[in-house]
């Protein structure tokens, strides 16, 4: 399926995602600076985190069955649409500085059920444009400029909500998936050719259990998907309590909550810049399970030290933000590569719900952790637990084995030639 023009094609690709990426960024931080300041509540951003993550995890895997079947650009133009239309709608949810909640809330869900379409969709079409050796290239270019959009996004968002009221803000998403479809019509996506015409409940339900048995049958990246759940369990309610960090320990305020995720984006820039360049030979699988335990580090040291470090705290988030980058596209690149293109609709589709079901499990505590707990500790703690799991993978054979198989399978085939 891929051609010499792969590069080019991937050109528009990146063109309109990035401009998509970037504001809804600004967006986004945008929103947390509003509820962070505005309300200062550990549960409200838990209640606005789980009606953003929820839908997916319900859905997705169903999602997935769809996407494998249908025109996967398609499926990226109409979620584009519907997410746009979404935040036109929910700026009609803050009047005169002040929210409507439950309308929030709603619309957060409805962008959600967009993402759950929209992201799997993303992620499967590489391998059907990308020549395999190309993917962790791809993977790096791809987390260079969701980290430029992080560097850049916060620092708009910031900008712009010190101008402008809430719900104009809110345009720039619009206007970003506006300029994500166009880029989209110059493009062309192959097609599988083992598309299902059929969408009963029957079906869709085979469907659906095919492509978890294709993880399943795989001991080494079930497992892995396992300890991502664990992580994710952990760290989520955590990781949602940045602002919150940043505002009550490092006495910061809105400008000091945009410089932390500046450097966040720019850590992951730097991470994906290496990747992009990546000659060496170390095994992605090593890669992901290191940055389980640097990543929980980073968590362990933020939590640690004195309030008035700020600028240490800045330099430790930069760090986290490599990690990150390593992580998501190494991750993303052994799924591409183990899973064949005609399941990865329903698998990545498994992964999101897989890694957001227990991270919605843990945003429900999020208000009990900040009360009882206090946020300093459980960065601390969940830092730990997600050292543990990164510990535990390197100790699974099977997750150390991933590729392997594969690899020698090649290695005689070519040999054959």
């Amino acid at each position: 399926m891929h051609t010499e023009k792969w590069f080019k094609t991937y050109i528009y690709i990146w063109i309109g995602q990035f401009l998509s990426l970037l504001t809804s960024s600004a967006v986004n931080f945008a929103v947390i600076i509003y509820l962070s300041l505005h309300y200062k509540s550990a549960e409200i951003l838990a209640y606005a985190g789980i009606a953003g993550l929820l839908p997916q995890a319900i859905i997705g895997p169903f999602a997935g069955v769809y996407i494998d079947r249908w025109d996967r650009k398609k499926v990226m133009i109409y979620a584009d649409a519907f997410i746009a239309f979404c935040t036109f709608l929910m700026s009609f949810a803050f009047v005169e500085g002040e929210a409507n909640l439950g309308f929030v809330y709603m619309l957060l869900v409805c962008r959600s059920l967009g993402q759950a379409f929209h992201t799997p969709a993303m992620q499967a079409i590489a391998p059907l444009i990308v020549p395999e050796d190309k993917l962790l290239k791809v993977s790096g270019i791809n987390q260079m400029l969701q980290s430029v959009s992080m560097i850049a996004g916060p620092a708009a968002g910031t900008l712009a909500i010190t101008y402008l009221p809430i719900s104009k803000v809110l345009y720039l998403d619009v206007i970003g998936a506006s300029l994500a479809i166009v880029s989209l019509l110059f493009v062309v996506i192959p097609k599988l050719t083992t598309q299902q015409a059929e969408s009963n409940i029957s079906t869709v339900l085979h469907d659906l259990n095919s492509g978890f048995i294709e993880i399943q049958k795989n001991k080494g990246l079930y497992m892995l998907f396992i300890y991502a759940m664990l992580t994710t369990f952990f760290v989520m309610p955590v990781a949602i309590m940045y602002p919150l960090l940043t505002i009550d320990h490092f006495s910061g305020g809105k400008w000091e909550m945009s410089i932390i995720e500046i450097v966040w984006g720019v850590g992951m820039l730097v991470g994906g810049g290496i990747l992009s360049i990546w000659q060496g030979s170390i095994s992605k699988v090593i890669l992901v399970n290191a940055m389980h335990i640097f990543l929980g580090l980073t968590f362990v040291f933020s939590g640690w030290i004195s309030g008035d470090l700020f600028w240490i705290f800045v330099a430790i988030t930069t760090f986290g933000g490599i990690g990150m980058s390593f992580f998501n596209a190494s991750f993303m690149t052994i799924i591409q590569e183990e899973i064949k293109p005609e399941f990865l609709g329903r698998v990545f589709s498994l992964y999101f719900s897989f890694a957001i079901i227990p991270s919605v499990i843990g945003l429900l505590f999020t208000g009990w952790i900040a009360d009882e707990i206090g946020v300093v500790n459980a960065f601390i703690i969940g830092g730990l637990a997600m050292c543990v799991v990164g510990l535990l993978s390197f100790l699974t054979p099977s997750v150390m084995n991933l590729g392997k198989n594969r690899l020698n399978k090649d290695n005689v085939e070519s040999e054959i030639e």
